[in-house]
């Protein structure tokens, strides 16, 4: 069996391609194209196929992470939106709520309203009212849904959202609407907000539905632009995307979703992440990682706690300053990344990022035109990384170059020494993410020490030891394909699809086989949406859910509702949300009435997993290895100093192999680099670990 990955960063694009038939894995990189990403994308898979002699009509699945859909929303780049609504209500998605994103700001630019993403002139209402028992109490004026079509298609917008009050208990009029735009303007994309995600929250709900119609068009024509190239060079296999909620979807799912790719790429990162971290702990320990996924221009921060992948309450989820009202994972994302600019502000300050030099120009040292210093630059200055080990010697490295300009732009306007200010760029870019992941650990109850360090891409071993020690974290580990593990952990993912049904009721009201035959409608559209996709019975796995809360509480918490299909007696979904609410706020209610809002269903599709390779184990000294020794800085306490370092290929070491630091692990994909405090151990299946 062959799976390719594909995962498209904002610097590099990494191509991983799996072949069990003969036990072999090929990483690639190739330099991300910004104005056309599957351009780049897709040199890397004939690169990659030419490279292993893999024709590709033999490749049985190709998986891709992609940023498309989060640059539109960061960048602000989607498409003209329309909007119809219900009568009365055409302003939701700008007034939106009572809580402004900053607290004590008077000033202060909310997303929403500073970049609407329909604007008001584009918003049209239409009689039409459900009542919020789902009973229809005003009938929808189909003509006044035309006539709003036709004036949206004059205004030139290529795109419509429809989003009624109460459509999540009743679809009919949405539906009814969206075939009547569809005829009267057959060329603009039309998205319903229950098809999108059909839960109640208007304003959270508008505006997802709204979101998925301004970046729906453009990734619709990517996803049908990449498959098509694809095709042209051979490639028969159906393409699978990554979702943000670590699910992969298909091209139909695509169309419909557009915004389930938010999260695309970090989401596949995570998976690869917790993967490596289950076959490197015991089996009677629960896996507990952090996964620091840092790479060009962001670094993207996970949690895995008790064998799970944390994910995000949906009401808080967020891309951009918009909610978006969708699963996914929870990922924090900051601007630190190997493009990342080191700069003085204004006042003199030092800072870095989170503007980056991205894939061009680049740092300084790709010799790209790139003119700002970036942490790329500084870890070059101070000797870590090599021009023959860079990409496998495939790109060339300026190393003087990158000297000059941190010289110039930071250590002379600074009165210290340019390796000074080179390590002082790595500082502050190391306590930004140390803080990040503080965020997702410490403020939340979480003991980091209590959890192994898992860092990829293609600048995350660079600085793995340094927030390792930052955050007292014991174990860190930099697994095997570490620049490319997004693209690998889309090899280690299933077809994920979620249902959900809004309901209002307390549980003592509810009997079991009542919520049975709610859930049971649920799993039959999930599976047959899995069927469509050519899923057989066996393959499908069912999670079900509830968001429950105390009775006149604001906000749901979500727990099991079932070790099955079969849902648990009520009495025992209303201890585990008791349980739940003591886990999260440190207390609960259990004489309180709970009451169930949404009822969720989310079915899995199993898809082919790569199997990991064991690597050959150690039979000579890692000294035999050395390549040679060079002068490389670390900061040790404070001080920056030259230290002898052996530089050693990573694909030299094997199973058993350990040394000591300070040493350069160097491989085509990053670079390790072992400060002089920290210990090296080469694990069975290629995975470094690093302790102090």
């Amino acid at each position: 069996m062959k799976i390719l990955g594909i995962d498209i960063g904002g610097t590099f694009t990494d191509v991983y391609l799996t072949d069990d038939d003969v036990n072999e894995r090929t990483v690639h990189k190739v330099s991300t194209t910004p104005d056309d990403p599957s351009e780049g994308a897709l040199r890397g898979v004939h690169e990659v196929c030419e490279m292993t002699d893999t024709p590709p009509g033999e490749l049985d699945y190709v998986f891709h992470g992609t940023t498309i859909a989060t640059n539109a929303v960061l960048e602000h780049e989607g498409v003209e939106v329309g909007m119809i609504t219900t009568a009365g209500y055409r302003d939701i998605v700008h007034i939106g709520r009572h809580k402004r994103p900053q607290n004590y700001s008077i000033q202060q630019d909310v997303p929403w309203q500073q970049h609407p993403l329909t604007k008001r002139r584009h918003r049209m209402t239409v009689p039409e009212r459900i009542d919020a028992d789902g009973t229809v109490r005003t009938p929808l004026d189909e003509d006044a849904v035309a006539e709003a079509a036709r004036a949206l298609d004059d205004a030139g917008v290529d795109s419509i959202a429809v989003a009624f009050l109460f459509s999540y208990l009743n679809d009919e009029h949405e539906a009814r609407a969206k075939e009547i735009i569809e005829d009267v303007s057959p060329d603009v994309y039309v998205t319903t907000s229950s098809e999108v995600y059909p839960q109640f929250r208007e304003f959270e709900r508008f505006t997802t539905t709204a979101m998925n119609a301004a970046i729906g068009p453009t990734v619709v024509e990517y996803i049908e632009t990449f498959e098509r190239e694809l095709r042209s060079l051979g490639v028969t296999a159906d393409l699978h995307v990554m979702q943000s909620n670590g699910g992969i979807a298909t091209e139909e799912m695509v169309t419909e979703r557009a915004v389930t790719l938010l999260l695309s790429g970090p989401a596949a990162g995570i998976l690869g992440g917790k993967r490596r971290t289950d076959v490197n702990t015991p089996d009677s320990e629960a896996t507990n990682a952090i996964t620091l996924d840092m790479g060009g221009t962001s670094a993207d921060i996970g949690i895995v706690a008790d064998d799970e992948i944390v994910k995000a309450n949906v009401r808080e989820t967020q891309v951009g300053g918009y909610p978006v009202m969708i699963p996914m994972i929870d990922i924090e994302t900051i601007g630190a990344g190997g493009g990342s600019i080191a700069y003085l502000d204004d006042t003199g300050a030092f800072r870095v990022g989170p503007k980056s030099a991205g894939a061009m120009p680049g740092p300084i040292a790709y010799d790209r035109g790139g003119t700002d210093p970036t942490v790329t630059d500084a870890h070059v200055a101070l000797g870590r990384i090599r021009p023959e080990f860079f990409l496998g010697g495939e790109m060339d490295l300026l190393v003087d170059a990158p000297r000059e300009t941190i010289r110039e732009r930071l250590a002379d306007p600074l009165g210290m020494d340019e390796m000074e200010a080179a390590a002082g760029v790595l500082r502050i870019v190391n306590n930004g993410m140390a803080n990040a992941i503080r965020s997702k650990t410490v403020q939340k109850g979480r003991d980091p020490e209590n959890f192994t360090l898992v860092a990829f891409g293609g600048a995350g071993p660079m600085h793995a030891a340094d927030v390792a020690r930052e955050l007292d974290v014991s174990r860190t580990l930099i697994p095997a394909s570490s620049g490319v593990l997004s693209a690998v952990g889309l090899s280690t993912t299933d077809l994920q699809f979620d249902q959900i049904h809004t309901t209002f009721e307390t549980l003592s009201d509810l009997d079991r086989e009542r919520l049975q035959s709610d859930y049971d409608a649920l799993v039959a559209d999930a599976e047959d949406r899995l069927h469509r996709d050519g899923v057989a019975d066996e393959r499908i796995d069912l999670e079900l859910s509830a968001d429950c809360r105390y009775e006149g509480q604001g906000y749901e918490l979500t727990v099991p509702v079932s070790d099955g299909r079969r849902v648990r007696p009520i009495e025992r979904i209303d201890a585990a949300f008791d349980a739940a609410h003591e886990s999260e706020f440190g207390h609960g209610f259990d004489e309180n009435a709970v009451e169930l809002v949404n009822e969720r269903v989310t079915a899995y599709g199993r898809l082919p997993t790569a199997d990991l390779v064991t690597i050959p184990e150690a039979t000579s000294m890692v000294e035999e290895h050395v390549l040679f020794k060079d002068d490389v800085y670390f900061d040790v306490d404070g001080e920056i100093e030259a230290h002898a370092t052996p530089f050693v290929d990573r694909t030299d070491l094997r199973a058993g192999h350990s040394l000591s630091g300070p040493a350069i692990i160097a491989e085509k994909d990053s670079t390790i680099i072992v400060p002089p405090d920290f210990d090296v151990s080469v694990l069975q299946h290629g995975d470094i670990e690093l302790t102090r």
